[in-house]
């Protein structure tokens, strides 16, 4: 049903009549294709986000705020995105307001001394992380890659990605915030709610960041954030990164103070010690099981075609009988990358003799031919700048992880051959792309000091196609169905269940209390209830804010 005339007036006369607009091609262009399972298999059914009422485009905060409470004055739902990652940025409900936050994309000031950045919603990772790097400075990189906001990671989604263990993530760094409320009401957390700066999310008096993400946030569910202060990390590199190259096969040769490796290990449980010995080292500017997403069997191959600007995916075929390649490809099976960085030549020199130990210490090594100089480089680049999260889509043109096996590493060890397994037997249907079972990515150290690992497993499937689609949801309700059952954990594929469904539901909140009540802390979505009804007394956020149902 389409905003009455009088009602639109009020909101164009907030943003301005260039910034808003109801118009059904282009509310159409902000729709999102989605399947129950999963955040990112594609269109074949044909089943999108909701189509808003209307899409806006404030230019500050106090834009921000006029329009959440017009939202209220009319009881109408409204969703806040920066950058659009997946199907989370959209709104789950009909008849809802998006706005479109890009209007906002200032670095408002990066505090040098004290070692934080002040942004709004749509500065993205690479923007903030190239003018950080001007100033010796540097910024945490999320595993969706450099193209996504760091805003929106901090406050209201998960923030995890590959410099997790010596940086952090962003759920971490989060420090002051401005946040417009649902009921329209201003929050400025921390030591900016005492005109004190932007330091401190904390204090002086109570923290409230609990309520404003917890783990994974509210995923624009719970009002807009409009600025953040986000916490820096040092940068012992260039002012600008040295890059050359052609797509994708960019590099970057930095200083002799850094280090980019492949290390691999003779079994599961030396990869494991390795973490936790690389944690208590306390070096590893970057650690991440980052090229296996291509396939256990087909990264080796893979790597080289992408460091290859003449090579395409049609040679991979011919690369995979070569026996040079399957020879090198086998010693990187159980592997991860790491890149050292050293604030001082001494520390490099120490840095590189830690690792040296801790390799003879559990019988690993640096893979050799990762260290050619070309692909060395490459690889640095890519850790660093994660440019290249395109390539998640470069077998089919859709994908989504699997398992998780979120923990300690000495848990995800002991399951991830049963899991590749699994997933192998799938690939033998042909639907989903047969890359050896094992497609495992993720974080060696999610939060800093490390402690957590992912393992991620990709499937890689084609959208448009009928089979391989309806193939990867069967696959997806069988990794669902075994983790549940072997007692892995909620299983990773189908988090945003609670979020929003397709035909051959019931209701919405009867599956929705059954996903929530399922889970172990139960009585944690009724408390989150509770803070929805006071924060959010006339229920204009949406489903992607968890919350147990009346």
């Amino acid at each position: 049903m389409a905003l009455k005339k009088e009602i639109y007036q009020e909101f164009e006369d907030i943003v301005g009549i260039k910034n808003i607009s109801d118009d059904p091609a282009l509310l159409d262009s902000y729709r999102y294709p989605l399947v129950h399972t999963a955040i990112h298999l594609g269109p074949y059914y044909g089943v999108f986000t909701p189509r808003g009422e209307a899409v806006l485009l404030p230019g500050s905060t106090e834009e921000v705020q006029a329009i959440v409470k017009l939202c209220n004055k009319y009881k109408i739902k409204f969703k806040a995105s920066s950058t659009f990652w997946s199907a989370m940025g959209y709104p789950s409900h009909d008849g809802a307001i998006q706005l479109d936050m890009r209007r906002m994309d200032k670095i408002i000031e990066i505090d040098e001394k004290n070692m934080y950045a002040v942004i709004e919603p749509y500065v993205i990772g690479t923007v903030l992380q190239a003018e950080a790097m001007k100033v010796g400075l540097n910024t945490h990189i999320i595993g969706a890659g450099s193209s996504c906001s760091p805003l929106a990671s901090a406050s209201s989604f998960a923030g995890a990605g590959p410099a997790g263990s010596y940086m952090g993530g962003h759920g971490e760094n989060m420090l002051g915030v401005e946040w417009v409320m649902p009921n329209g009401e201003l929050v400025r957390t921390g030591t900016l709610g005492s005109r004190c700066g932007w330091f401190c999310g904390e204090g002086p008096g109570p923290s409230i960041r609990s309520l404003i993400r917890g783990a994974l946030g509210g995923q624009g569910g719970m009002g807009v954030f409009t600025k953040l202060a986000l916490k820096l990390f040092p940068w012992p590199g260039p002012q600008y990164l040295p890059v050359t190259g052609k797509p994708p096969a960019y590099k970057a040769a930095l200083p002799d103070n850094f280090r980019s490796y492949t290390l691999a290990f003779p079994t599961w449980q030396a990869y494991s010690d390795a973490s936790h010995k690389i944690w208590d080292a306390e070096i590893g500017y970057i650690a991440h099981r980052q090229f296996n997403f291509l396939g256990r069997d087909l990264k080796w191959a893979m790597v080289k075609i992408l460091t290859d600007p003449n090579a395409t995916l049609s040679d991979l075929q011919n690369l995979m009988k070569d026996k040079k390649v399957l020879k090198d490809n086998e010693t990187m099976k159980r592997d991860f990358q790491l890149i050292l960085a050293g604030m001082t030549p001494r520390d490099i020199a120490w840095q590189e003799k830690a690792l040296d130990q801790i390799l003879a210490e559990v019988g690993g090594w640096k893979v050799e031919c990762m260290l050619d100089p070309d692909i060395k480089d490459w690889s640095m680049v890519y850790m660093i700048r994660l440019g290249h999260k395109n390539l998640n889509l470069v077998y089919g043109g859709g994908y989504d992880g699997a398992f998780g096996l979120p923990g300690e590493p000495d848990f995800g060890i002991q399951h991830i051959e049963e899991a590749s397994d699994f997933k192998r037997e799938w690939e033998k249907k042909g639907d989903i792309v047969a890359a050896g079972g094992d497609c495992t990515m993720g974080g060696i150290g999610v939060m800093g000091g490390g402690g957590i690992t992912i393992w991620e497993n990709f499937a890689h499937f084609d959208p448009y196609d009928e089979k391989s689609t309806r193939g990867c949801l069967a696959f997806f309700d069988a990794t669902a169905k075994l983790g549940i059952e072997k007692g892995w954990g909620p299983p990773m594929e189908k988090q945003n269940d609670t979020a929003r469904w397709t035909d051959g539901y019931a209701t919405p909140k009867e599956i929705r209390n059954k996903l929530l009540n399922g889970s172990a802390q139960p009585s944690a979505f009724w408390y989150q209830r509770k803070v929805k009804e006071l924060f959010d007394p006339n229920d204009l956020g949406d489903y992607y804010y968890r919350a147990l149902e009346k």
